[in-house]
């Protein structure tokens, strides 16, 4: 045992985390492919200011699909896991996600490339509430907190990996960039050789069985009386985190291009300076990450979430408006990361607190993901914004303000601080 844990709590945990960061991995490759693939597939021409639009509005329609389907996918595979277990949809979420990304490689125009994000998309959503109930499940309750939080941790591997390959692959293009999403399917075999059902859900799922007991979980159930006030906040907190990061952090590597420093520079170079900004965004991420689960058992999950907001409320403004130079840009980064990404270190901690066993999976997918249907604007408002605003810090300010939001919807929230997971 380490640190009081068995080797199969950590052998889970890690299958777990793996699906996580390699879900993430390949949701965001499009991120750094998409200043070179949208424009090729469009057949758009570098200097062509008509095109330069298309192609930022474009680029926000193949996000917004990408945050629909995730959206869908999470609602879908959150209802799927309570109904089938956790580590079987676990394998089928994986899968999903690494063959469509790599099969992006071979889209011939724009809209096959929107529908193959989409149908990633739908395993990218579903893995998060499976690998989320998985763990919260199998670890013992005085360390739950802890290791959802560490959970989250996956997702900033799985940008530094994209970053990295990115950063590898530079000059190769983009269509092979994507081929390079095929690789989560081994962590589908993983789960499957190694990793079982939860005993919590077979013990939950033998008494549905039984005659004249409650059957599988509908998703209208989290609207009855007693969860309707959970399903309500947890999906408004995560429709702020999911709105604050796609709206404006993700542009990121627009941000990083658009600087006048750079603009000679070449693609390589340019491939370059995004993954160095990126790793040290994902570097404060990280430590957001792994500092919400234990500052939430010290001061509660409601004033943790508060700090988030309003380090994202500040940050976001502060990055995308005041920097004059790359190496300013880089300065601020690690910060924004530490709370626009670190927020989302408190939805495995929080929403499986929220619902009993049965419908633990599909309360937790379905608040995780709705607010994914309703933030897929973000990235549409934020390219209508930078025209309307007349650049990218502006815009990024403007969308900073739904983490006021955020800071209204906590006083409502329930806390869960030292509770144990409902049965």
């Amino acid at each position: 045992m380490r640190w009081g844990m068995t080797r199969y709590q950590w052998t889970v945990f890690f299958a777990a985390w793996l699906g996580w960061g390699f879900d993430v991995f390949d949701g965001l490759l499009f991120n750094f492919v998409a200043p070179v693939a949208v424009p090729q597939l469009l057949g758009v021409a570098p200097g062509d200011p008509a095109g330069a639009a298309r192609v930022v509005s474009v680029t926000g329609l193949v996000t917004s699909a990408l945050l629909i389907g995730w959206a869908t996918g999470g609602i879908l595979f959150g209802w799927v896991t309570d109904r089938v277990g956790r580590a079987r949809t676990l394998q089928l979420t994986i899968v999903t996600y690494a063959l469509a990304t790599a099969a992006c490689a071979l889209a011939p125009d724009i809209w096959t490339l929107v529908g193959l994000r989409f149908i990633a998309s739908l395993g990218i959503g579903g893995e998060w509430a499976a690998g989320a109930a998985l763990v919260a499940e199998v670890w013992p309750e005085e360390k739950r907190a802890k290791a959802a939080g560490i959970l989250q941790s996956a997702w900033a591997a799985g940008f530094l990996i994209a970053a990295v390959v990115n950063l590898l692959m530079r000059e190769s293009g983009w269509r092979p960039i994507f081929v390079v999403g095929i690789a989560p399917a081994v962590v589908a075999l993983f789960v499957r050789l190694w990793v079982k059902e939860p005993e919590r859900w077979l013990k939950t799922h033998e008494q549905e069985q039984q005659p004249g007991a409650a059957r599988s979980p509908k998703l209208a159930e989290l609207f009855q009386p007693r969860l309707l006030r959970s399903t309500l906040v947890g999906s408004g907190l995560a429709f702020v985190a999911v709105f604050g990061l796609w709206g404006a952090t993700n542009w990121t590597p627009t941000l990083v291009r658009s600087l006048p420093e750079l603009q000679s520079s070449g693609a390589a170079a340019l491939a370059a300076a995004v993954s160095y900004a990126t790793m040290l965004l994902n570097a404060g991420a990280l430590a957001g990450y792994l500092s919400f689960g234990p500052l939430a058992e010290r001061f509660g999950r409601r004033a943790v979430f508060a700090l988030m907001c309003l380090g994202s409320l500040v940050m976001l403004p502060v990055t995308f408006l005041t920097p004059r130079s790359y190496a300013q840009v880089l300065l601020l980064l690690p910060l924004l990361g530490f709370f626009n990404n670190g927020i989302f270190s408190g939805f495995p901690i929080y929403l499986p607190e929220l619902y009993p066993t049965r419908i633990r999976a599909t309360g937790a997918g379905f608040c995780f993901n709705v607010g994914r249907v309703l933030a897929s604007a973000g990235p549409f408002l934020t390219g209508f914004l930078v025209t309307a605003l007349g650049g990218f810090g502006r815009a990024a300010s403007a969308i900073a303000l739904i983490y006021v939001v955020g800071l209204a919807i906590l006083p409502f929230a329930p806390e869960t601080k030292g509770q144990p997971l409902p049965e």
